[in-house]
């Protein structure tokens, strides 16, 4: 499927694209709110700027894919595959990440306040000024992991591989 097919498809009020392949797409700026990626295959795509609001991504394919300040609040990304991808500035509040592979990634000043990354593969990515403050971060591994100036705040790291991780200037609290 091409990116022009999706969007004119969903602005008719299409929701459902599970298992789609928009390997490469340019969704630069796309309102694709509450929409169903589950499966799908967007590796490389364009996805800055857009609205994925409360959309679902479970187990998407999204290697080296570009959601930079993409507004991802409250959606599900549970087992999803971001390894490699910008998501600098993103806004990711809430959001489901359980399982999720972000192995590499760049999060610079991502907001991943109350989201959940129980058992979520942290390796060596970037977080330098993260809010991950009520995030769930559970058994995940950080092994290597940048958290520079991150706000870790009411973060939950029981069980987390902090092994290697820059933890410099990072806010913490009594609670971790």
């Amino acid at each position: 499927m091409k990116a022009d097919q999706l969007l004119k498809n969903y602005a008719a009020g299409v929701r459902d694209f599970t298992g789609v392949n928009l390997s490469e797409a340019n969704l630069r700026e796309a309102n694709l709110s509450g929409i169903i990626l589950d499966r799908a295959i967007l590796d490389g795509a364009n996805l800055s700027h857009a609205n994925l609001a409360h959309a679902s991504l479970i187990d998407t394919d999204l290697n080296g894919a570009d959601l930079s300040n993409a507004n991802l609040s409250g959606s599900n990304l549970s087992g999803a595959i971001l390894d490699g991808a910008i998501l600098d500035g993103a806004a990711m509040e809430g959001a489901n990440l359980n399982h999720a592979d972000l192995t590499v990634a760049k999060l610079i000043d991502t907001n991943l306040s109350d989201a959940d990354l129980h058992e979520a593969s942290l390796i060596a990515a970037n977080l330098d000024g993260a809010d991950l403050s009520g995030a769930d971060l559970t058994v995940a591994d950080l092994s290597q992991a940048n958290l520079t100036q991150a706000d870790l705040n009411q973060t939950n790291l029981n069980g987390a591989n902090l092994d290697g991780a820059n933890i410099q200037g990072t806010i913490l609290d009594e609670n971790v």
